[in-house]
């Protein structure tokens, strides 16, 4: 009899354990059910730290869509100043006095807006991980102060001013990276965008009195000598002054690292 009340005893026990057991479950799986899902931010604020020492000043906004889709758009500015890698480029023109002298005084300014679409291919999403962003950009560049040496009929040197601007269209892919650095603190990295398009402009110099036909083409040989990379030119010049015509390819590169915020 004493084996049989230990044996039902010890049958109760396990009951017991097994029904708290059982119960505990329960409750923890009702509390990670009731727990909130993953909330990610959806909006991102970012500025580009690395174009900052190259005078360009650009801020990107982007709109998080899904797990694996967002949109952004960027907007970029530079200040009037030096042409960007000034010195390198001269280091290109093998020693051309002239043309380092026009590339010395040379000014530009530009914008730039691009719109993206950005595909999220990492396990996480939501505006982290590797992506790939199609993007498009438009893009306008004033130029002032393209000084062209000439010889006025007495032999004096003289010189005529061209200013003008170019607008220009392209198409590209940007392969980057995105990190969440806490709560409300995101890290972009631009890794490489190549971007290619077309490109118009004219740079117009006018005279203040008329030119010689010796003028003229003392002028025009130095505009035609002087090189633009991938672009058509073509120069006019008359009594009045002088015009030179880009059009042609347009294009670069897009790199770079971005923090900001989000929320």
């Amino acid at each position: 009899m004493f084996n049989n009340l230990k044996f039902s005893t010890m049958k109760k026990l396990a009951f017991i354990l097994i029904l708290l057991f059982s119960i505990m479950r329960t409750a923890e799986a009702q509390r990670v059910s009731y727990q909130e899902p993953y909330k990610p931010k959806m909006n991102l604020i970012k500025l580009n730290l690395t174009s900052l020492p190259i005078n360009n000043y650009a801020v990107q906004y982007e709109r998080v869509l899904s797990k694996r889709i967002s949109i952004g758009i960027s907007y970029r500015t530079m200040p009037v100043g030096n042409i960007p890698f000034k010195n390198q480029i001269i280091n290109m023109t093998d020693g051309d006095s002239e043309a380092e002298k026009i590339l010395n005084n040379f000014t530009i300014s530009n914008y730039a807006i691009t719109p993206e679409i950005r595909f999220y291919l990492g396990k996480k999403g939501y505006g982290r991980g590797f992506y790939l962003a199609p993007f498009f950009r438009n893009a306008g560049y004033e130029g002032d102060n393209f000084q062209v040496d000439f010889n006025d009929e007495n032999g004096i040197s003289q010189t005529i001013t061209l200013s003008g601007d170019i607008k220009s269209n392209t198409f590209g892919l940007l392969l980057g990276a995105q990190w969440s650095l806490g709560k409300f603190i995101v890290l972009d990295w631009w890794i490489l965008g190549p971007h290619i398009g077309t490109g118009s402009g004219n740079l117009v110099g006018l005279s203040t009195r008329p030119l010689s036909a010796s003028e003229q083409q003392d002028i025009k040989q130095t505009l035609e000598d002087f090189e633009f990379p991938l672009v058509d030119k073509s120069v006019t010049v008359n009594a009045n002054g002088a015009t030179m015509t880009l059009d042609g390819l347009f294009g670069g590169l897009r790199a770079g690292i971005s923090f900001g915020i989000k929320f």
